[in-house]
């Protein structure tokens, strides 16, 4: 009996210790990214790699970008697939999406990169057109769909991405349907939940002093980083630090 107990007692330092080895985010820890306006989710490999390699599970929404209700539906079917909390992380128009998505009760905390956050009832146009880009370069279609003009697409996009990548991305957009900028969000999940926003510091597309209006209006923690538009991909990095601080505040 004596050594029964001995043993039993041996097993449970064992499990002990192997659980306080394991690092903190191991308790179901999942990063979902959401891509924005005129590009897909590959823009976001870089992040997804560092990601990945720190010991966090990834997943990436593909919204269709055909309507805010749609790209919403896209976003909360990847959330429907996480097991555990989420951090929910929006790249320019996926802030707004993830403002909508993010009231799902997996998710504990949103980051905005170079990103939209707007307030319930607020559009994406709405808020861009309230403090517009320094570049005026986006055009509609005739479906009413909107497009970067391709040779300007380098310089508004992505100035600090290697040449060839910027002119790649500018004739493989995924042009965004006008009705989607129109549509004003019905919740603004940011109210119940920690914010963080990454502003990009040399953005074209983007106001930066409207990233830092709409952070500071919802009370994110702000991180500047000196990159464009697409500083997702050029300052992967860094991004990726802010989503883990998120991650790792997320309790």
């Amino acid at each position: 009996m004596t050594a029964l107990r001995t043993a039993a007692l041996g097993l449970a330092a064992v499990l002990l210790s192997s659980a306080a080895a394991l690092p903190a985010f191991a308790e179901a820890r999942n990063i979902v990214l959401v891509h924005g306006a005129l590009v897909d989710g590959a823009g976001w490999r870089g992040v997804y790699d560092i990601l990945k390699r720190d010991g966090y599970k990834v997943s990436i929404v593909q919204q269709p970008l055909t309507g805010l209700d749609q790209d919403v539906a896209a976003t909360k079917r990847v959330l429907d697939q996480q097991d555990g909390d989420v951090v929910l992380v929006g790249h320019s128009y996926g802030g707004t999406i993830i403002t909508a998505a993010g009231d799902d009760p997996k998710v504990k905390a949103l980051v905005y990169v170079a990103a939209l956050q707007p307030e319930m009832g607020e559009s994406t146009g709405q808020l861009v057109q309230s403090m517009p880009s320094p570049s005026n370069d986006i055009k509609p279609t005739p479906d009413n769909f909107l497009f970067l003009d391709p040779a300007k697409f380098p310089a508004d996009f992505g100035a600090d991405l290697p040449k060839d990548l910027a002119e790649f991305m500018a004739h493989s957009q995924m042009p965004v349907a006008l009705a989607a900028f129109q549509a004003p969000v019905p919740v603004a999940a940011w109210h119940d939940r920690p914010s963080y926003g990454i502003v990009a510091t040399k953005d074209m597309t983007l106001s930066p002093d409207l990233q830092r209006s709409m952070y500071k209006r919802a009370g994110a923690k702000v991180t500047e980083v000196e990159g464009s538009h697409a500083l997702y991909i050029s300052k992967a990095e860094a991004v990726a630090k802010v989503i883990e601080e998120a991650a790792k505040a997320a309790k």
